[in-house]
């Protein structure tokens, strides 16, 4: 997304007059959404490249994943940016979260790994999340086929509630994420998609994320008008065996 994104705020907007903060054009709403949903697309072909490659394996470091992901991500589409830190998670390191930066740690045989990636195409955001499963533990294989179930029961209870707010949304997951025999073990369930200030959030910017205390609606608009788009991150855990696995897309855009 070009420019900085501000937290979105709910403004009162008129039907009728001139073009003012609070009213955007339909045209350009429906831009954004494309360039949004375009780089979701390059996003998930990036990963779809990540696995017939079989760059996640066993014997190499994550780092070293994290370096070919890069590599393979200007290969494919000019990729030059991350608009925030590439992440390759494996084993007990899928606890961590995107704050955390958890010691190099080698693939085993018998692994686990996510990867959560912020690539930038043609100055549109993308952020995608993928777990991986090597081997056949199936305990590990019913967490990462969970994730993308508890995600889409995610966004069908935000798709049924219009006024919801990040606060509850986040509740929400919870309560899907224990239901299904895991633990949350994210801080957050999702975020604005933009170049907002997302390492380094203040207090009053809560309501970026899906979070407990925050407390505006969800659907809103920004300063200049604009749509919040959201993105939704399931981190589901299994603390007893100090393994997770994590999945991430667009919550409220579709193609």
């Amino acid at each position: 997304m070009p420019g900085r994104s501000p937290t979105c705020v709910r403004l009162a907007g008129s039907s009728s007059g001139p073009p003012s903060i609070g009213r955007v054009e339909k045209t350009d709403e429906h831009a954004r959404a494309a360039h949004l949903l375009d780089a979701q697309s390059k996003a998930a072909e990036l990963f779809v490249a990540i696995e017939e490659r079989g760059l996640i394996r066993p014997g190499v470091g994550e780092r070293q994943v994290s370096g070919e992901i890069r590599d393979l991500a200007a290969d494919m589409f000019g990729v030059a940016r991350h608009w925030h830190k590439r992440i390759v998670h494996g084993g007990e390191n899928t606890l961590a979260t995107a704050r955390d930066n958890p010691p190099d740690r080698l693939i085993a045989d018998d692994d686990i790994v996510f990867v959560d990636l912020g690539p930038i195409f043609e100055e549109w955001e993308a952020d995608f999340g993928r777990t991986f499963v090597l081997g056949d533990d199936p305990r590990k294989l019913a967490l990462r086929n969970d994730l993308p179930k508890v995600w889409e029961e995610s966004r069908v209870y935000f798709e049924a509630n219009p006024d919801i707010t990040g606060a509850q949304l986040f509740d929400h997951v919870v309560e899907l994420s224990r239901a299904a025999g895991w633990e949350f073990g994210g801080a957050i369930a999702g975020h604005l998609v933009g170049e907002f200030p997302h390492e380094k959030i203040a207090g009053h910017e809560i309501d970026s994320y899906v979070a407990p205390g925050s407390d505006l609606p969800m659907r809103r608009v920004d300063s200049q008008g604009r749509q919040c788009h959201w993105i939704l991150e399931i981190h589901l855990i299994d603390p007893g065996r100090q393994f997770g696995g994590f999945h991430e897309e667009l919550l409220d855009l579709r193609r």
